[in-house]
């Protein structure tokens, strides 16, 4: 409801519980109708690849990653469009692509992908908690940005190598890739991994000699894949997967996801949003969905002019692309499935191409400040590497010793 120029949210209001179905479709607009579209399909064709490398990462099969897909694209479809109607928000939701960065270099934890989908169940938890006690979400938002985008960094740098690693590898199918992305990008970013996606698949159909059978093998894979996971908990891959995708979820989708609505005028209630997103989490957990979040980029897409005119109209964006992403993940087979055609680095090329700009944009963020310069650049440089002791990967020990080295040097200014 509007408040001067600002919309906000006060939780659930008899006006809200008791707005007919007539009222919200005097709200919709075939504007709002395309936003939707639009950001269902950039908000899946530019991540996917990265949430199935991810979740191959920590021990999934082909299948159980493709069941992954489905989960997290249903999940925070359905999500988006319980916050958006809930709300009258323009609530963008999506998976978390820097927690799928994250899983792609964590390495296989001890217990496999049932200990991964442990995990995900905990990190599940802890959204809900940050959401819903506040000293917990306010100590989460006290970790230092700068040390937190500096563990983002670290952890998408190696899979940013992939798309020149793939034309290292055969130039003639990992060049057009790059060179669509790179001339989209220059004219109209938004567009540019989407395109570099449709170059693959012309790469696919042209350029790669598939086997006999493979386009049978293909159409067998078009029914919604779905297989539950029993999840195991161990104590490496709690603190190596399901402590960093805490982490990186709340840092770098969650917090910037109210940043969007608030600099677009809208005034939302985080907290139970928050839990919301965490309850979605582990509906998806079991069936090998990682965590889904407030999005940032398409919740920019949502909330903008573009989306309509009238802020009190723009919810239904969100709502029409909650529908769209429920649609493809029900495809989520079939894109699985096509993908495997190819050689695994051309699929990787796709998923660092669309981690670039979180690559700068997170790169930037922990170098701007010089006083946590050092400290930012100890967590990069830990996390990058690769390391994993005692079976905890190097996100963790990064975060450590980012921390580490930021105490230090406070304490030597306070002695100075």
């Amino acid at each position: 409801m509007p408040v001067g120029s600002k919309f906000v949210w006060r939780g659930w209001h008899p006006r809200i519980l008791t707005q007919s179905s007539s009222a919200m479709l005097k709200d919709f607009s075939p504007q709002a109708a395309f936003m939707g579209v639009l950001v269902a399909f950039v908000g899946f064709a530019s991540s996917f690849a990265v949430v199935l490398q991810g979740l191959k990462g920590v021990g999934a099969t082909d299948y159980q990653a493709a069941s992954g897909l489905m989960a997290l694209s249903v999940a925070m479809g359905i999500c988006g469009i319980v916050l958006s109607v809930w709300t009258r928000l323009p609530v963008s939701v999506a998976w978390s692509t820097p927690g799928a960065a994250l899983m792609a270099t964590a390495g296989i934890p001890v217990g496999g992908f049932p200990a991964a989908v442990g995990a995900f169940l905990v990190c599940a938890a802890l959204i809900i908690l940050a959401g819903l006690i506040r000293p917990f979400g306010r100590a989460v938002a006290a970790i230092p940005a700068p040390l937190a985008n500096a563990m983002l960094a670290g952890v998408i740098l190696n899979l940013c190598f992939a798309p020149f690693q793939a034309v290292a590898f055969d130039a003639a199918l990992g060049l057009p890739i790059l060179v669509v992305w790179a001339v989209v990008a220059a004219f109209k970013r938004l567009y540019a991994v989407p395109a570099a996606l449709l170059a693959f698949v012309v790469v696919i159909v042209f350029g790669v000699d598939l086997p006999d059978g493979a386009m049978a093998s293909w159409a067998a894979s078009l029914a919604p894949p779905v297989e539950f996971v029993a999840p195991a908990f161990t104590l490496p891959a709690l603190i190596s997967i399901a402590l960093p995708l805490f982490i990186v979820t709340m840092a770098s989708q969650n917090i910037p996801g109210i940043a969007i609505l608030k600099v677009n005028k809208y005034e939302p209630n985080p907290g139970p949003m928050f839990a919301v997103t965490g309850l979605f989490s582990a509906l998806s957990a079991p069936f090998g969905g990682h965590a889904v979040n407030l999005a940032a980029i398409t919740a920019a897409m949502c909330a903008g002019e573009d989306a309509h005119a009238d802020p009190a109209r723009r919810y239904w964006s969100a709502i029409v692309a909650g529908l769209g992403y429920v649609l493809l993940g029900l495809a989520a087979g079939a894109v699985t499935g096509f993908v495997s055609l190819a050689p695994p680095i051309l699929i990787q090329s796709v998923a660092g191409l669309a981690l670039i700009g979180a690559f700068s944009g997170s790169s930037v963020a922990a170098f701007q400040v010089q006083e946590t310069r050092e400290a930012a650049a100890v967590t990069f440089l830990v996390t990058a590497s690769g390391i994993s002791i005692l079976g905890i990967s190097g996100a963790f020990w990064g975060l450590i010793a980012g921390v580490a080295m930021l105490g230090l040097v406070k304490l030597a200014k306070a002695r100075a």
